[in-house]
């Protein structure tokens, strides 16, 4: 599944320590000059970071990651755009406390927390509020997590998925590989499924109309002989809609993996005793 990215939107060179401090920072005044999660002197902040976190979010979910910027930010919030440039050091690191932001909303259990007993479980939840948090923020997808901004959001997520596999008998490499796979897969399901619903939204038609619009395709252009693979899975009905594809396409998928690592597992365990 292909995932489009922005990573431009945060290559910016900047200062890494900074972009810690902001994305660490508990203090409202944190996003001032100099203050690194320190109150800064003079008059109280206006804003907060949670404010402008909020504000960003906002603008990216309502016209799109592209039109978001610090002008539009400041505008959303009341402040002159300068003003707003004495809490956040710019648009790059203003998307990283986004995207953590947005991570942070999954809610993922921690360690204290009730959660699922079966590692199987706790895959699943995951999986699905991410899915519906790439609902929400479809945006999310054109984010290159590359390198991803280290905060909290982003290690809940590790912590959560390395805690779902640690004691099933992987070794530690087998168990960060398992979570790797987890996470590519689901991102990119959940981005493909957020940006088909989002073209839907924004051009007023949906993908199997935009499929019909086509139907002459099949008749004027399609060659069976070229293509007999498809044309067999055609006469078999193995084509559905659009919608209904993404999902058997995610639940299949899913389902594969975990069966995997649940092999993997049990050959693990096998080969220990």
């Amino acid at each position: 599944m292909e995932r489009r990215t922005m990573s431009v939107e945060r290559s910016g060179g900047g200062d890494p320590a900074r972009t810690l401090a902001l994305l660490w920072s508990t203090q409202p005044s944190a996003g001032r000059p100099g203050s690194a999660g320190k109150p800064a002197r003079g008059r109280p902040p206006r804003l907060t970071l949670a404010q402008i976190r909020l504000a960003a979010v906002t603008v990216a979910d309502r016209d799109g990651l592209a039109t978001m910027s610090m002008a539009r930010v400041a505008e959303e919030v009341g402040v002159g755009t300068m003003s707003l440039y004495t809490y956040v050091p710019g648009k790059a690191e203003l998307i990283d406390l986004m995207v953590d932001s947005v991570l942070s909303e999954r809610d993922l259990p921690g360690p204290d927390d009730v959660r699922p007993s079966a590692w199987r479980a706790r895959i699943v939840l995951y999986a699905e509020r991410t899915r519906a948090m790439y609902r929400r923020h479809p945006w999310l997808r054109e984010v290159s997590m590359v390198r991803p901004p280290l905060g909290p959001g982003l290690l809940s997520q590790r912590e959560y998925l390395l805690a779902a596999l640690a004691d099933t008998g992987l070794s530690a490499r087998q168990v960060v590989a398992a979570t790797d796979a987890i996470v590519t897969f689901v991102d990119a399901a959940a981005g493909q499924q957020a940006e088909s619903e989002q073209a839907e939204r924004a051009t007023g038609q949906s993908t199997d109309d935009w499929w019909s619009d086509r139907d002459s395709f099949w008749e004027d252009h399609f060659d069976v002989e070229r293509f007999p693979a498809m044309t067999r899975t055609w006469k078999a009905d193995g084509f559905v809609g659009t919608a209904e594809a993404m999902v058997d396409a995610y639940e299949f998928g899913l389902r594969l993996l975990l069966d995997g690592i649940e092999r993997t597992i049990e050959a693990t365990r096998r080969q220990s005793t």
